[in-house]
């Protein structure tokens, strides 16, 4: 399909950011994607985010594989770096590009088809090694561009717009991303801006992996009775167990939450995530009750919110003493050792 720019519409009245910038500037191309798709309302939320954290487009790179999904990177931030990747392989094109270059944010956007199929394997990976990178997965449970069939996060019983019934255990991503050492872990849906913005916000400035799956509704296929992504299911048994405000540090940091009730966690960046736990004995930075409280969920009740994170973990540049300079900045002297050096480099490996 062909994309078209977005018509720019100057409001005088338009609120700015702290860079001069106004929520339009964070736009990229009109949508292609069918009316009403809750892909579409992730795109806003991200455009959201990014404006909030005043964050300059051209100091961001965008990643996506192959899908309905995919097409998200191509409807925000106009003016950031990006790539369209090989079905799946978005993650593995990420950490390179990020071994390169660590100076830019770095986000994904994957579908349940091409992260938990033919892609899984490189998302794992990127999970633990701890990749510095936000990865939205909108999840719909069904492959949308090749007509509805069922995904590997379709839940059993749920039904086929053709009347299918699927009979085959999901795939979990926020269990996966828990087994294989993921630091941010999230769940949300697409109708909720609010909190969506707010995960969105502090898994950007969470320094590692950040995972979030948003159930993302098809309207095409998947959004019919029987179906356990649609609206109206998903709406019946939304449940947020831990609601998440981000703070970024320039500014006062505040809670209206009672001690006890909240927990604040303190980012790289030195900025917060007050979290309230709205289920009394959960906490998000213990693995194990992260695990029961996604194990023991069921269709009945989506459990939304700041499900995981650990802030102690070393990301992959620390974890591998990357340089800190970009390599594009590195002079050419540094890069090239010289071919008395290579050897010498190439013997210690023999």
């Amino acid at each position: 399909m062909t994309s078209f720019i977005k018509p720019r519409i100057n409001r005088k009245s338009a609120p700015t950011n702290k860079i001069g910038l106004t929520r339009q500037d964070y736009d990229g191309t009109m949508s292609t994607l069918c009316a009403g798709c809750g892909h579409d309302s992730v795109t806003a939320a991200l455009a959201r985010a990014f404006f909030e954290l005043s964050i300059q487009p051209h100091k961001v790179a965008k990643i996506s594989g192959i899908g309905c999904s995919s097409k998200t990177t191509s409807y925000l931030l106009k003016e950031a770096h990006g790539a369209n990747t090989v079905h799946g392989r978005m993650p593995s094109f990420a950490t390179g590009a990020m071994a390169a270059n660590n100076s830019l944010t770095y986000f994904g956007v994957s579908g349940d088809g091409d992260s938990l199929s033919i892609g899984i394997g490189q998302m794992i990976h990127a999970m633990r090694r701890n990749t510095d990178m936000l990865y939205v997965l909108e999840n719909n449970g069904v492959y949308g561009l090749t007509k509805g069939q069922f995904s590997a996060s379709a839940d059993i019983g749920s039904v086929a717009k053709k009347g299918i019934i699927n009979d085959q255990p999901p795939i979990d991503p926020c269990a996966l991303g828990l087994s294989v050492g993921a630091s941010f872990i999230a769940r949300s849906f697409s109708g909720d801006r609010k909190q969506l913005v707010q995960l969105i916000r502090a898994g950007l400035m969470h320094k590692g992996f950040a995972l979030i799956d948003v159930i993302s509704p098809c309207v095409s296929f998947n959004d019919h009775k029987g179906s356990t992504k649609s609206y109206e299911h998903t709406y019946k048994y939304y449940n947020k167990f831990v609601h998440a405000d981000y703070i970024p540090p320039a500014e006062e940091i505040k809670t209206a939450y009672d001690a006890g009730e909240s927990m604040p966690i303190t980012l790289h960046d030195g900025g917060k995530i007050i979290l309230r736990k709205l289920d009394a004995d959960y906490n998000p930075a213990d693995r194990s009750s992260a695990f029961s409280k996604i194990i023991n969920n069921n269709i009945k009740e989506i459990a939304t919110g700041l499900i995981y994170i650990d802030e102690n973990l070393a990301d992959m540049a620390e974890q591998n003493n990357l340089e800190t300079r970009p390599l594009n900045q590195v002079p050419y002297k540094e890069l090239n050792p010289g071919l008395d050096n290579l050897k010498q480099i190439q013997k210690s490996f023999r």
